[in-house]
């Protein structure tokens, strides 16, 4: 599965790429909004009729920029600050924002949500100048039943989505992950995995259509886009190709009532091992109607037993859930007080840990955490001997440390490696998702804490994939590797390719090749860039 770097400097290739690009701009600049050439990023704005910004001066500016960083490392006064923060309404506006961005020499960062584990959305490295466009005003979800799709705009929610999903009918979903506040736009750029995925695939699996906006400012739909770009924006990752204004999705079957439960477990560490190694073998072979998901948090009670939790979801009555789970995992234990029948629409409410379906579309459930985030994939169970000793590493750590793993198979491992960027189906059994949280009262342990969550991942290497070994995108970990932009745009070298794929090929294993031919025929500037995102080709 895994290929070695990319090494594409054959001049027909990189001539035929750069001719491709500079043509696609040429027969685009026609529709493109052109703005007038500005003595700053407001004037501009301004100019163009985009009149919903905040500038540092503004008394609106620090609530805006803070209003949707859920990691609180990156609010902290050590991190620089947007020279603007735009909030298009309408995908003119935006269109403007990136031209405005661009004629002002500044970097652009685009949010949805606000829930990159890197901040990348909102931040810049090296002090370079940027912009944050804020998509929280373009959340308008258009669903259609007759179809089974909906149109989304990048700035809706998660829960925004459900909400006007599951109020539509019933018996119609969206495959997508549980916290309501992340954003459409990156979730799904990034993959967007969640509880329906082993029956349906993921998020970016659903996608039928974008509304794709390009880096000189023109508009593009999949009958208008490049197939590869099409196929980029679909898992690649965001930040590295352009904006996506729109997605029209694929919509779901789901019966009037679906089986629901979280269930906890407590007892001595080779019992909560025991659990956990039998799940392995569980959870991924399901039938596709099942989600099981187990969370293990690094903490003992007074009498030293530890305790694991168990998220259920099945597409069927509580009569099917209790006679497969009890026949498959009997060691659970589950009893059928413990499972609830609701719509998919509760059981969205549920998962996302909010009090009402009307509360879905809260976009400030909460306030955020310090915290920092690693991720493994495995694709062979680990023995018992070997699960007693992960969960005893585990009980080292510090408060707030934890362990999640989440089961593939199904539709994950049916659905092609290359379908889209996405490429982890066949022979993943199930993601680890690391995670240590911290308070403001405990900043000043923050590095150790930080430093553990290291230590524990570099003592998990033998157990999880390698050559290379894997990590998703959705859960961005710049301990992996980064770029190292100086300037808004440009910057690529002959090495920016090798060095991108020491982490490009973990996400993205064998499609990171055709990642970059894609952002040399989309931004061959490099216009949108972050500490990670795909390079273009080098052309001299």
């Amino acid at each position: 599965m895994h290929q070695p770097p990319m090494t594409m400097h054959t001049v027909a290739l990189a001539h035929a790429l750069f001719l491709f690009a500079i043509a696609g701009a040429t027969r685009a600049s026609a529709q493109s909004p052109s703005p007038a050439p500005p003595s700053g990023i407001s004037f501009c704005l301004l100019s163009n009729g985009v009149t919903n910004f905040s500038l540092p001066t503004s008394p609106s500016y620090t609530p805006l920029l803070d209003s949707s960083i859920r990691n609180l490392r990156f609010e902290l006064p050590s991190v620089g600050k947007p020279a603007a923060v735009v909030l298009p309404s309408t995908k003119r506006d935006l269109q403007r924002a990136v031209l405005c961005a661009r004629a002002t020499s500044l970097a652009i960062r685009v949010r949805s949500g606000g829930h990159s584990y890197e901040g990348l959305s909102y931040t810049t490295e090296n002090h370079v100048p940027f912009v944050v466009i804020d998509l929280s005003n373009l959340n308008h979800v258009d669903v259609d039943t007759g179809t089974a799709t909906a149109w989304v705009e990048s700035g809706a929610t998660l829960g925004e989505v459900y909400h006007a999903v599951g109020l539509s009918n019933r018996t119609l979903a969206f495959s997508a992950g549980s916290c309501a506040t992340v954003g459409m736009g990156g979730h799904t750029a990034g993959g967007g995995f969640g509880l329906l995925s082993r029956k349906f695939g993921l998020a970016a699996d659903n996608v039928l259509d974008a509304v794709f906006i390009a880096p000189n400012g023109s508009s593009f739909t999949r009958d208008t886009m490049d197939d590869d770009v099409f196929w980029a924006i679909r898992g690649g990752g965001g930040g590295s190709w352009g904006v996506v204004y729109a997605w029209k999705l694929r919509l779901v079957p789901v019966p009037d009532n679906v089986t629901v439960f979280s269930v906890a477990r407590s007892g001595p560490v080779e019992l909560i091992a025991g659990l956990m190694h039998r799940w392995q073998y569980v959870g991924p072979s399901l039938p596709d109607e099942f989600y099981l998901s187990t969370l293990i948090p690094a903490r003992s009670s007074s009498d030293g037993n530890i305790s694991m939790s168990f998220t259920g979801q099945v597409l069927g009555p509580k009569q099917l859930a209790m006679s497969v789970l009890n026949q498959s995992f009997p060691e659970l234990g589950l009893a059928e007080s413990e499972l609830s029948e609701v719509s998919w629409l509760e059981s969205a409410v549920k998962f996302a840990g909010v009090s009402s379906v009307a509360s879905l579309t809260n976009r400030q459930p909460g306030v955020g955490e310090y915290a920092k985030r690693k991720s493994d994939y495995v694709q062979a169970p680990i023995s018992m001997q070997d699960t007693i000793r992960i969960v005893q590493y585990l009980l080292t750590g510090p408060a707030g440390s934890s362990i999640q793993l989440d089961p593939y198979g199904g539709a994950m491992a049916r659905i092609g490696s290359t379908d889209t960027p996405f490429p982890h189906r066949a022979g993943y059994l199930y993601s680890i998702q690391y995670a240590v949280t911290w308070n403001a009262s405990d900043m000043d342990r923050s590095d150790g804490y930080v430093e553990w969550l290291r230590s524990f991942y570099a003592f998990m290497a033998s157990y999880v994939s390698k050559n290379p070994r894997a990590a998703y995108v959705n859960y961005l970990d710049l301990d992996l590797g980064t770029n190292d932009w100086m300037n808004a745009t440009g910057g690529t070298s002959n090495g920016s390719v090798e060095h991108a794929a020491s982490w490009g090929e973990r996400y993205f294993l064998m499609n990171f090749d055709r990642l970059v031919q894609a952002k040399t025929k989309v931004d061959p500037g490099n216009v949108f860039n972050n500490a990670q995102s795909i390079p273009p080709l080098y052309f001299r």
